[in-house]
């Protein structure tokens, strides 16, 4: 009798574990996508990760220039839909990042990210593109 009843508790749990384990996963998100300065080896890329359902989205922009440097900075966390993130040419080896009224300088001469608490409009060199969710993924898009 004893043996029965573990054995129909394990029938029942088992699928509810599973369930529950899927509707914990089913919430999170792990993403990164590239604009690739100079192939592969030059890049800004921004990696999105949510480690529980319905925590926030942390972000973070991975610089690469390889074979001289490769970092990844932690920026303000973000959201679902995704906010779109512009980017702009700000000189030689230098981008503007902004998302949501947040503003980032971008190096890649030896692959730095810091906040830009005041930008200028000025500075700023043409829009090379856009980091922003399509069709459930995110995506770099080209300025044209």
């Amino acid at each position: 009798m004893a043996r029965s009843i573990n054995e129909l508790r394990g029938r029942l749990l088992t699928p509810f574990l599973l369930g529950v384990a899927a509707l914990v996963l089913i919430g999170c998100e792990n993403s990164a996508t590239a604009y690739q300065i100079e192939g592969r080896e030059h890049a800004l890329i921004l990696v999105r990760e949510q480690r529980l359902p319905f925590a926030a989205i942390e972000q973070f922009v991975l610089v690469s220039r390889l074979p001289v440097c490769q970092r990844r900075w932690r920026i303000q966390e973000d959201g679902t839909p995704m906010a779109s993130m512009r980017v702009y040419r700000a000189g030689d080896l230098l981008w503007a990042l902004e998302q949501k009224g947040s503003w980032y300088l971008a190096t890649t001469e030896d692959c730095k990210v810091q906040r830009w608490p005041n930008p200028n409009p000025q500075s700023l060199g043409p829009l090379v593109g856009t980091f922003q969710e399509k069709d459930g993924r995110v995506v770099f898009v080209a300025a044209q």
